[in-house]
């Protein structure tokens, strides 16, 4: 029994003992994907103070002396995953580092993520070795409303210190993963749930019922007698950024019906929502293209049951084939292995009709558009953080690993696969 903790704890200090400072980097490829304009064969990135400086052939991109060079086989922006719990959900999978999803009531959108984060949880450093330089963490489905994510960059250092976004969307959920009162729910993992809502009507009626106050909580604070203004709720304060689209809900939905209602809502209050999950996606294309709302879809590989029933490989294919606004994402499950790895979801997408240059991108630039920070990150151009995956073959090839990270300009070689 003592052989685990001792081992994550030799996992832990490799992390940290192969990280380095920022430091001025020349990165060559043998295939340089910069997911923004067509692929360098035989590319050069310059990275100077965390920014990437310059990207072209090598051939015409002269490196400046003094910088570090390093050599790939392939080299991508660096991954990003749209919607996960790590930081919140740790690698042992015991009470004690489990704090993505609280129970004690069915609508806690206040709740922040940044407010539970573990930056130095050796699963954070796990997902980087994978590639994955940026993350949408935070509260997990299981409620009607869980709480808040946090977009963070896999540095391992703080909350503080690594977040880019702390208040980046409201996780909602309807549907199975809402209804904390069905029996159903708590019984996967023994312990008590909520006891509200019970059924998909309830789930949306309370639903309405929280945007409504939260209307009439501003107009409240509004008004002119001081002396009758409430006091501020957090609870409102966090619902309140969705009506000016700050913080847009994120509405996980996988049946075809808590899809529509979803949209029915958005459409009802002026609300700025990300679908999450959509496992019936294929049967309310149509519906969800009219919408105008992008979808943050199920891993590829998860476990098609309940809800998630008609769950389909072919889904991401679909989406782009409808020219729907679409990423992927890890995800979250109740039990073992609670964290995917983002990488593999979109290479199992791209041999089931997505193909290799949409499915990097899904994982990359129009990931970085949807969670709003592609002006950052996402794809390499000139001025953006230098965030890249290094690879010794094609990064969708189970076979290849990922021989480096960079995540603003530091060098990580975790090397824990």
């Amino acid at each position: 029994m003592k052989t685990l903790p001792c081992l994550l704890s030799l996992v832990s200090l490799l992390a940290f003992t192969f990280t380095m400072h920022a430091e001025n980097l020349a990165v060559t490829g043998g295939t340089v994907y910069t997911v923004s304009g067509a692929p360098l064969h035989n590319g050069v990135v310059l990275i100077r103070d965390g920014k990437i400086e310059a990207v072209g052939p090598a051939a015409t991109t002269k490196i400046p002396a003094g910088y570090r060079t390093l050599s790939a086989a392939v080299v991508t922006p660096g991954i990003i995953d749209a919607h996960a719990t790590v930081g919140l959900s740790g690698i042992l999978n015991q009470p004690q580092d489990q704090d993505q999803l609280e129970k004690s009531a069915s609508f806690q959108p206040e709740l922040r993520a940044i407010d539970a984060y573990n930056a130095r949880d050796p699963l954070v450093a796990w997902v980087r070795s994978f590639g994955v330089t940026t993350v949408n963490t935070g509260h997990a489905p299981g409620a009607l409303a869980s709480g808040q994510t946090m977009i963070v960059k896999m540095l391992g250092r703080t909350a503080d210190e690594d977040v880019v976004n702390p208040a980046a969307m409201t996780s909602a959920a309807l549907g199975q993963n809402g209804l904390t009162g069905r029996d159903a729910v708590p019984g996967r993992s023994g312990e008590p749930a909520a006891k509200a809502p019970g059924t998909r009507a309830k789930a949306v009626a309370m639903l309405r019922a929280e945007l409504i106050k939260a209307q009439e909580y501003a107009k409240k604070r509004e008004g002119k007698d001081e002396a009758k203004r409430p006091g501020r709720d957090l609870k409102y304060e966090t619902i309140l950024r969705a009506f000016t689209g700050e913080q847009p809900l994120l509405v996980n939905a996988q049946h075809q019906q808590d899809i529509l209602s979803a949209i029915r809502v958005a459409k009802e209050f002026g609300l700025k929502i990300i679908l999450d999950g959509c496992a019936d996606a294929p049967l309310v294309l149509a519906e969800i293209k009219a919408s105008g709302f992008p979808v943050i879809l199920h891993p590829t590989m998860a476990r098609s049951f309940e809800d998630a029933e008609n769950l389909s490989v072919e889904t991401a294919a679909k989406l782009r084939a409808a020219g729907i606004p679409f990423t992927l994402q890890s995800g979250f499950e109740a039990y073992v292995p609670k964290t995917r790895v983002v990488l593999f979801e979109a290479a199992i997408a791209a041999s089931n009709g997505l193909g290799f240059d949409a499915a990097l991108a899904s994982v990359t630039l129009d990931a970085a558009k949807i969670l709003g920070i592609a002006t950052r990150t996402g794809s390499l151009d000139a001025g953006k953080d230098a965030d890249l995956a290094l690879y010794d073959g094609d990064p969708f090839e189970y076979t290849s690993h990922c021989t480096g990270t960079i995540i603003n300009g530091q060098m990580f070689a975790d090397g824990l696969h």
